[in-house]
């Protein structure tokens, strides 16, 4: 009988409160997790191999994707079963003070790379019947001041899951995520001196809480290995039920 073949995930933005738990998570089901991110790798970060890499230089300059692809073949056996396209920049700024620079960082970091990224990989997660899996955001449908080029970035992102699904299918899944607010510590850290503003955050939402990067985690893990495999080209809100909620002037 021959030796069972483990699988394999490849995961960006995999220092961050999300992506690390989504490493852990994954290696804790067995995969082989490749991470990625833009800074040193964090010492309890549990992967096969970890790649420092720039996302926004990768659209300039293919070096990215051929670091992958050399540990995928010389390490893997060339295996990819699943893409987790996590990094994301968030650049806030008013309509007047967005820049050029800012709408490039963002662009190509959120919407580009992951193109690219599964274009690159085509040939293994083809050979795998593999999943992809973009991290979204409730941005892509309800969005708020300052977010211009963040909404925009995510709405496309979401366009773009569903036009690959149809491009790609059968041979490749491709599904997206789209948290409200999730308890990072990026996120306590912005409400560290308004406490009374992230109770309200939480209050806000009709589950009377936020969200934790684990079940954004476990619900990535359901779409690749749950044995869901008519779910093709959906994204999917995990939003605490907020985007069925109005909010009336206190």
């Amino acid at each position: 009988m021959p030796p069972k073949v483990e699988k394999t995930a490849l995961i960006t933005g995999a220092a961050g409160g999300i992506g690390s738990t989504l490493v852990q998570v994954f290696h804790g089901a067995g995969y082989r997790v490749i991470a990625t991110d833009l800074i040193e790798q964090p010492a309890d970060l549990p992967c096969h191999r970890y790649l420092v890499a720039d996302l926004a230089g990768y659209v300039q300059d293919e070096h990215y994707a051929h670091g992958i692809d050399s540990v995928l073949h010389s390490e893997l056996e060339g295996q990819l079963d699943v893409l987790i396209n996590n990094a994301a920049i968030q650049i806030l700024a008013t309509t007047a003070g967005l820049t050029r620079d800012d709408w490039r960082k963002t662009l190509d970091v959120n919407l580009l790379a992951p193109f690219l990224l599964v274009q690159a990989m085509l040939p293994e997660l083809c050979a795998a019947r593999g999943s992809v899996i973009n991290i979204g955001s409730i941005h892509a449908r309800l969005t708020k001041k300052q977010f211009t080029a963040y909404a925009t970035s995510k709405a496309a992102l979401a366009g773009m899951t569903r036009a690959l699904a149809v491009d790609l299918g059968p041979q490749v899944r491709i599904n997206a995520i789209e948290p409200a607010a999730i308890e990072t510590d990026m996120l306590k850290a912005g409400f560290a001196t308004n406490p009374k503003n992230y109770a309200q955050l939480k209050a806000y939402h009709p589950q009377q809480r936020i969200g934790t990067p684990k079940e954004v985690a476990r619900l990535a893990l359901a779409i690749a290995d749950g044995g869901m495999d008519f779910l093709h080209g959906s994204c999917i809100g995990l939003d605490g039920g907020i985007a069925g909620t109005l909010h009336d002037p206190d």
